[in-house]
């Protein structure tokens, strides 16, 4: 009998915010996948980095500005991103293994994202990154010419286009791993994002949804399960006014509507709420999940979270 395969889109209370942070909150993760991966399920995750991106571009604008080094693109970060946030999850998730007498693979696959050059996004940057400002240090970089927005009443970041996902060009070597019994890590960040050139790939200046890649991804995985960890339990309408609500069941026409009248924050749950639409739609029987990592479990066993389906 084939395994359940679930995809993972770890939020970034997962991960922490800086390194220290996130070798303290991987623990922690580990503790939570290794619970799954008990179950006998194939486990792929992907990961934000939105925090981690923002440090790297930083620290090497910074390394340019002091004539230390040469500009570094932000795909390039992208992709140390991948490397050093895959690594601590890896040997987190190592570690908690060995700890059970679990014998199973764990593998990080730095992964290329491909998108449109044409995509209306590049024209209009909506994805923020890097640390929480006030709105007098986001005036600041604006007036230096980097576009910065409020990010869902936590405070203002930097913002860089964010189009969508297009082809994940690792798919292939991602099957063939899940398919020999690995936990993968992959999709990082949402991809390393690439346009295709003739049959080259060329990196491009953006920072692609991780939750739109990972549903993507199970998509293309043929995933049973699509569960996107966030800060809450379950997910609201009329957040945070006296008639809210939370939802534990949601139809796909019901999300829609729901989007349509803006219940959603653009910075946080809409493009969560996108994601579950869209892979449930993707085939039959798929659903998502969309909860806290501590809850992860429950919500896959049906007693908490809410669930998006046809």
């Amino acid at each position: 009998m084939e395994k359940k395969k679930i995809v993972i889109a770890l939020g970034g209370n997962a991960l922490g915010n800086n390194v220290k942070e996130q070798k303290q909150a991987v623990a922690g993760t580990a503790k939570v996948i290794v619970d799954l991966a008990e179950t006998d399920m194939d486990i792929i995750l992907t990961h934000g980095n939105g925090p981690q991106v923002g440090m790297i571009q930083s620290a090497m604008d910074r390394m340019s500005q002091d004539g230390n080094g040469c500009q570094v693109p932000l795909p390039t970060s992208v992709a140390m991103s991948q490397g050093y946030i895959g690594i601590d999850l890896q040997n987190a998730i190592k570690y908690e293994l060995y700890k059970r007498g679990m014998d199973r693979k764990v593998s990080t696959i730095l992964s290329q994202v491909e998108v449109d050059p044409k995509d209306p996004a590049f024209e209009n940057p909506s994805k923020p990154i890097g640390q929480f400002m006030t709105k007098e240090q986001a005036g600041r970089l604006e007036a230096e010419g980097m576009p910065c927005m409020e990010d869902a009443g936590r405070g203002y970041r930097v913002v860089v286009a964010s189009p969508a996902p297009k082809r994940i060009r690792e798919l292939e070597t991602i099957k063939t791993l899940v398919g020999a019994g690995h936990i993968v890590i992959t999709c990082g960040g949402g991809g390393i994002p690439v346009v295709d050139k003739d049959g080259m790939l060329e990196g491009a200046s953006a920072v692609i949804d991780k939750d739109h890649v990972s549903s993507l991804l199970a998509a293309g995985l043929g995933a049973d399960y699509l569960v996107i960890l966030t800060a809450v339990e379950k997910v609201a309408v009329n957040f945070g006014k006296p008639n809210q609500e939370w939802l534990s069941d949601l139809t796909v026409e019901q999300a829609k509507k729901y989007m349509e009248e803006n219940q959603f924050a653009k910075g946080s749950m809409l493009p969560k709420i996108e994601a579950a639409v869209r892979f449930a739609e993707s085939g039959e029987g798929r659903r998502t999940l969309i909860t806290q990592l501590e809850k992860a479990a429950e919500g896959i066993a049906g007693k908490t979270g809410t669930v998006i389906h046809k």
